[in-house]
């Protein structure tokens, strides 16, 4: 005989992904209502947990919002709404605190630097303005935001559970305006359950597993787009998909970032044959706008015929480089390569 369909899960809402913006969203909303979170694979299989080189916020001295707001508008070229971006930067160190009061842990500077966080650089930034948790960061604030959502009593968490497609109302045969009342997800177990929510929040991230060379962890498929557009939801700024300059090329390292951290203390393309070709690009050089910076090495790969280009930080002194960046020292070890002797193989990823 055929099986009854499995009972729905109810919860006030739903929330798909378990990166930085589902799980801080799911924590804000927990302190009134139920939330059930579901992610595909692990809840730390997350592009926030691979993220590296740090997060941008004004942190007072020399620096202002204005001067971040100014540098956001130079590197989005003139594309980028300033309300948005002024509202964003003016929200950031609210955000820190937020993120420091659920205990996130970020380097402090180091005599005889003034008492603060250890700021860094990075591309496009005119100040150092960039918090970080040595070359882990990502790692660091999804850490914290997990072990909190996996504590509150509000919170529901399904992993190795898949959306599939969004319930709306119109489906259902509802009468009124057609809207988001949960979604179809395969469990575990290879079933479909319904999961029913009066709010549904897409936290999917993007779609970077379509690239040849990404920065993106595998889940990365975009499930969340095309979810929301069968559903009838409106898809804007598609083409706006961003390329990082610097992944480790090695046949055996899949979807290693560099991070731009790494030119932020000094680190410098280079052609193989030598050539710093960012000079004559850019006034600010390798920390010019990611973009820039993409393109600049894509145009050095096609022009010399190349696969890779090099990021040379071995001016710099091995003990600080190993102490810094140890993350990806070891890991660049592990491929035969010593940053601190020899120059990285790179290439730009989504």
């Amino acid at each position: 005989m055929p099986q009854p369909p499995p009972t729905p899960f109810r919860s006030d809402v739903l929330v798909l992904g378990s990166g930085i913006a589902g799980l801080f969203y799911a924590l804000r909303t927990a302190e009134h209502a139920t939330v059930a979170i579901v992610t595909k694979k692990r809840a730390a299989d997350s592009a926030t947990n691979w993220a590296q080189g740090g997060i941008a916020a004004v942190q007072g001295g020399d620096d202002s919002f204005d001067a971040h707001v100014r540098d956001t508008l130079v590197a989005g070229d003139g594309l980028c709404r300033e309300d948005v971006v002024r509202r964003v930067v003016e929200r950031g160190p609210a955000m820190i605190d937020a993120l420091l009061k659920l205990g996130a842990d970020f380097d402090l500077a180091s005599a005889p630097e003034p008492a603060g966080f250890d700021l860094t650089r990075e591309g496009g930034h005119s100040h150092r303005r960039i918090l970080h948790h040595r070359d882990a960061t990502g790692r660091e604030i999804e850490r914290v935001l997990l072990s909190r959502a996996r504590a509150h009593p509000n919170i529901t968490l399904f992993e190795d559970h898949c959306g599939i497609d969004l319930l709306t109302s119109e489906r259902a045969g509802w009468s009124g305006p057609n809207r988001t009342i949960g979604a179809y997800v395969l469990g575990e177990d290879g079933c479909v359950m319904r999961f029913q929510a009066r709010v549904t929040l897409l936290a999917t991230g993007g779609a970077g597993k379509v690239y040849l060379y990404t920065s993106n962890p595998d889940i990365a498929s975009g499930d969340g787009m095309a979810m929301a557009y069968r559903a009838g939801a409106t898809i804007a700024n598609m083409e706006f998909v961003q390329f990082h300059p610097t992944c480790l090329y090695h046949p055996m390292a899949k979807s290693f970032l560099i991070s731009e951290a790494l030119r932020g203390e000094g680190g410098i393309l280079k052609t193989q044959a030598g050539e710093d070709f960012m000079q004559d690009v850019h006034a600010q050089a390798d920390l010019a706008p990611r973009d820039i910076v993409a393109r600049a090495t894509d145009a050095a790969l096609k022009r010399t015929g190349d696969e890779w280009v090099h990021l040379d930080i071995t001016h710099r002194d091995a003990d600080y480089l190993r102490d810094r960046f140890p993350n990806i020292y070891r890991r660049c070890l592990e491929f035969g390569i010593d940053l601190t002797r020899e120059p990285i193989p790179v290439v730009p990823a989504a």
